[in-house]
C-alpha cells in the first residue's frame, strides 16, 4: 500500500466492510464472493479516496473463484468503460 496510506486506516476498513456486507458482486466480472473494494473512479483520475459512493466490490489479489479473472488488476486505474466486462447468461448485476 505504498503511497496509499488511507487503505490501512480504520475508516477505510469500516467502509470496505460495510460495502461488502451489503453486496459482494464484483463490478468487473459480475460474480459474487468479492473480497475487496475498489474506487469506481480511481483516485489517480480524481475520484474521492474515502467516499463510499465511489467504492464498489471487486475481486482482489486472489481473483474471482468463478471465472478466475484478476479483476482489480485488470481494472487498474482505468475507467469502467475501458474494462472488458464479462458477458454471461445470468444477469449477475441484478442482485439476488
Amino acid at each position: 500500500m505504498a503511497g496509499r496510506p488511507e487503505l490501512a486506516t480504520y475508516e477505510y476498513r469500516k467502509i470496505r466492510d460495510r460495502i461488502l456486507s451489503q453486496c459482494d458482486v464484483c463490478l468487473v466480472c459480475g460474480h459474487g464472493a468479492s473480497d475487496a473494494v475498489d474506487h469506481v473512479v480511481s483516485v489517480k483520475r480524481g475520484g474521492a479516496r474515502l467516499d463510499p459512493d465511489n467504492m464498489a466490490p471487486i475481486h482482489g489479489v486472489d481473483g474471482c473463484p468463478v471465472c478466475l479473472r484478476k479483476c482489480n488488476s485488470e481494472k487498474g486505474d482505468k475507467p469502467l468503460s475501458q474494462v472488458r466486462r464479462l458477458i454471461t447468461s445470468r444477469d449477475w448485476y441484478a442482485g439476488p
